[in-house]
């Protein structure tokens, strides 16, 4: 996707030095619909420059930062030099997502999708998360409801999903807890069983999070959640730890919640 309007000052861009001169460099601004901005040989690097060819290419691609823009003479001001290699980084990954999302797009409309069409899906995308990949990110982890708050259709959302599920890699963290469960003697077994059932749901679990319990040794038991942001992961665990802890105290047995395993028998 490229945007047709300008760029605004101060903001990082993505471009493609296409031509060298004595004065500075001219850049082809990747994002923006024929867009070109001018590097004077003052802002290419810091110092005093030769020769402008010592530091950069024909054809190299370079983030640079916008310095001040002028649309009545359709002129982008633009500076290399204040750009540190973290921004650089950055902007240049958040460039290549953007441009996986494109793909995505057509992967959920078509090819022949209509420019329309494109912009307001692409446009509620931005509203909503920032950026088109980011909207996609949120489809993946969370489904149909990621882009409720969205004025997208259904029928949209649904391709949208579908696509997202099967080509973005979601970032996912893991968290541990422990339970100790006890209940006086004849119906533990059974109460022990419904407790650990109640830990892990009973298949009301949401679908981004995935929550194992595992035995470890009487009476602990291990709670592990994998979620999508460490928010998520801690409610789910401290929830799964409660239902399992409500159980045993209705049958009047003991429990308690930790977050480091049990060492004093090892």
């Amino acid at each position: 996707m490229k945007y047709s309007g300008w760029p605004e000052p101060g903001e990082l861009v993505v471009g493609r030095i296409d031509e060298i001169e004595d004065f500075g460099v001219f850049v082809d601004l990747l994002e923006y619909d024929d867009k070109r901005g001018l590097c004077h040989i003052s802002e290419v690097a810091s110092g005093w420059i030769k020769n402008v060819r010592d530091h950069v290419s024909t054809d190299q691609r370079v983030v640079a930062k916008v310095l001040d823009i002028d649309e009545s003479s359709q002129q982008i001001d633009l500076s290399l030099k204040d750009v540190n290699d973290h921004q650089r980084k950055d902007k240049i990954q958040e460039w290549k997502n953007e441009r996986k999302a494109d793909n995505w797009m057509e992967q959920a409309f078509g090819s022949d999708i209509s420019d329309e069409q494109y912009a307001a899906v692409a446009n509620e995308l931005l509203a909503t998360f920032g950026s088109m990949y980011d909207g996609f990110e949120a489809a993946a982890i969370h489904g149909a409801e990621g882009l409720e708050d969205t004025d997208i259709d259904d029928d949209e959302i649904t391709a949208i999903v579908d696509v997202a599920r099967e080509n973005v890699s979601v970032p996912y963290v893991k968290v541990t807890g422990y339970v100790d469960l006890e209940v006086p003697a004849g119906d533990g077994v059974d109460t022990i069983k419904d407790a650990l059932k109640a830990a892990e749901g009973n298949g009301e679990v949401p679908e981004e999070v995935e929550l194992e319990v595992t035995y470890v040794g009487s009476p602990e038991y291990r709670i592990t959640v994998q979620a999508p942001d460490y928010k998520t992961a801690e409610a789910e665990l401290e929830e799964s730890a409660a239902r399992a802890e409500s159980v045993i105290g209705d049958h009047g047995g003991s429990s308690r919640y930790h977050r480091e395993r049990n060492t004093d028998e090892e």
